[in-house]
């Protein structure tokens, strides 16, 4: 009576158990397969604070969650700024001689359909209009638009279908003459 008491007891145990893992193990998802979910880190450029919010020139290094490359001189064009679409900052591309990066790369489920949107804004104007600015995704251009005039922000929208684990989010840019701006980056999956 004893062994048949303490096998029903293990039995029960294990049958618990075994439940417990399959509904944890049923209701888990990534954050790459989150319906809707931002998988974009700092998109709206808050989480750093200004260098001095009394001196827009005064340069931040810091942009978290996003890796800048290109030449040192260009990449020093790329900074938080006090002038966003939306809340208290965005940020400023300028460039010198060539075309400097900020990229992120994102959990994503290959196949997966997805959006990205971004807000984009030029303060150059004619004559001098020498700008270009670029969307990649996965390392494949999406978007070019070169030697934009004067506009206010504006909302861009890109579908696409992951290729991997893994995407790649970058945005290129040159501004010779005045500033790009960039603010509210956004990426989620959808249906």
């Amino acid at each position: 009576m004893k062994f048949t008491k303490k096998l029903s007891i293990i039995v029960c145990s294990l049958t618990t158990a075994f439940l417990h893992t399959a509904v944890i193990t049923n209701t888990y998802k990534s954050v790459a397969q989150a319906e809707g979910r931002e998988l974009i880190l700092n998109g709206s450029f808050e989480n750093d604070d200004l260098v001095d919010p009394g001196n827009p020139n005064a340069p931040n290094p810091n942009i978290t969650g996003w890796t800048k490359y290109g030449d040192p001189i260009d990449t020093s064009g790329i900074r938080i700024s006090n002038f966003p679409n939306t809340g208290n900052q965005g940020l400023s591309l300028s460039g010198f001689s060539g075309i400097s990066y900020v990229s992120q790369t994102i959990p994503t489920v290959k196949g997966k359909n997805y959006r990205l949107i971004y807000y984009f804004a030029s303060i150059e104007e004619p004559p001098h209009l020498s700008n270009k600015f670029q969307v990649f995704i996965s390392g494949r251009k999406v978007f070019v638009s070169k030697n934009t005039p004067f506009q206010p922000y504006t909302k861009y929208t890109i579908y696409f279908k992951a290729k991997g684990e893994s995407t790649e989010i970058k945005f290129g840019s040159i501004a010779k003459d005045a500033f790009l701006f960039l603010d509210d980056v956004s990426v989620k999956s959808i249906p």
